[in-house]
């Protein structure tokens, strides 16, 4: 079975991050939550963005960065920024590979950016000023729906059943 990772910097809206923890819950994906967030786990937004997920989700919690990386050290890391000059589809991703976003309000740290230069990578977008980035949640599910793709959905569902009506009676 594949192991994608999905990290997550310092969060600040639990919106996206129940979101997010949604996304994973259907895919399979490990979440990994690294402090300081902008809101405490047990938020009333957070479980409800998330809906009835919750008990689908691998989910560790971290208090820094520093703590991440401590027990994450062979972490194959992918980092996700509007800073970065390569596409997320440029990338082949291996298993166990560790997709890494920054807080809705910032990003990631330049200086994190700026060490790991061949490890960053962007989501196309227009070239204007107004469109600054995309919604966190809607990052996160381009990024593991790539990482996915490429690896031709290990374990995942391909093909939905119709309740009401047979797809072979419309042929």
């Amino acid at each position: 079975m594949a192991t994608l990772n999905i990290v997550l910097v310092e969060p600040q809206i639990p919106q996206n991050t129940g979101n997010i923890a949604r996304t994973c819950s259907a895919t399979g994906a490990r979440l990994h939550l690294v402090g300081p967030m902008g809101f405490r786990v047990d938020d009333a937004k957070l479980k409800r963005a998330g809906l009835d997920y919750w008990h689908l989700l691998d989910i560790t919690y971290y208090d820094s960065w520093d703590e991440f990386t401590l027990k994450n050290p062979e972490a194959e890391m992918f980092f996700f920024s509007t800073k970065a000059e390569k596409a997320h589809s440029d990338i082949s991703y291996p298993d166990g590979c560790y997709l890494v976003f920054g807080k809705e309000t910032a990003g990631l740290p330049e200086k994190l950016l700026f060490d790991n230069p061949s490890r960053c990578i962007r989501i196309p977008m227009i070239h204007n000023p107004d469109a600054r980035s995309l919604n966190l949640s809607n990052s996160v599910a381009v990024g593991v729906y790539e990482v996915l793709r490429q690896w031709n959905y290990p374990d995942l569902l391909i093909k939905g059943k119709l309740t009401k009506f047979d797809w072979s009676d419309s042929k």
